[in-house]
């Protein structure tokens, strides 16, 4: 069986995914380019192009594979403290990496497999609470949204409040959300 140019220089996803972690945390976004990822593996930058389309989508898989750490809400969790759960695991994540809030906030969110699976999720517990797919679509935006800000606020260079203190307001503010969210009109 042929094998693809990327195969041919011995390289995985895996591989062009660690060397990209390693680029992106010695040189931040700016440094970020499949020139420097491919130097760092010692290859042709044509050879990422068989794992990754562009640096947009190394981007899009470096958010996603720091969703790897979160484990999806079960379907049969109560539904508001498993969706309450997710976000304050997210929030504790992004705390964990605050190089990366930056990156969540330029792409809103994450796209990847593991983005899709922890939505698809949260989704299934809105409609355990009568929250229709278009309405839980708006629901699940508004509290990653609302997390990420959150984050980007605990993270922030000059936070005027400490992250144990944001979280605590975020545990508040997220029954807010998700109480609004099941008792609001559907249209």
């Amino acid at each position: 069986m042929p094998r693809s140019p990327g195969q041919r220089a011995g390289l995985t996803s895996e591989a062009v995914l660690a060397a990209a972690r390693e680029v992106f945390a010695e040189r931040g976004l700016a440094g970020l380019s499949m020139r420097a990822v491919a130097a760092a593996l010692g290859v042709a930058p044509n050879a990422l192009y068989s794992h990754v389309a562009d640096k947009t989508a190394l981007v899009d898989a470096l958010l996603d594979d720091q969703l790897a750490a979160l484990d999806p809400p079960p379907p049969d969790a109560e539904p508001l403290t498993g969706l309450r759960e997710v976000m304050l695991a997210t929030y504790d994540l992004l705390g964990r990496h605050p190089d990366m809030v930056p990156l969540y906030l330029a792409r809103q969110g994450a796209r990847g497999p593991r983005a899709r699976a922890l939505g698809a999720a949260m989704t299934v517990l809105l409609a355990r609470l009568g929250v229709g797919d278009d309405a839980a679509g708006r629901v699940v935006r508004a509290l990653i949204v609302h997390t990420l800000g959150y984050a980007a606020l605990a993270t922030a260079d000059d936070a005027d409040l400490r992250p144990p203190e944001l979280r605590a307001d975020l545990e508040v503010t997220l029954d807010w959300l998700l109480r609004g969210a099941v008792e609001a009109p559907r249209s």
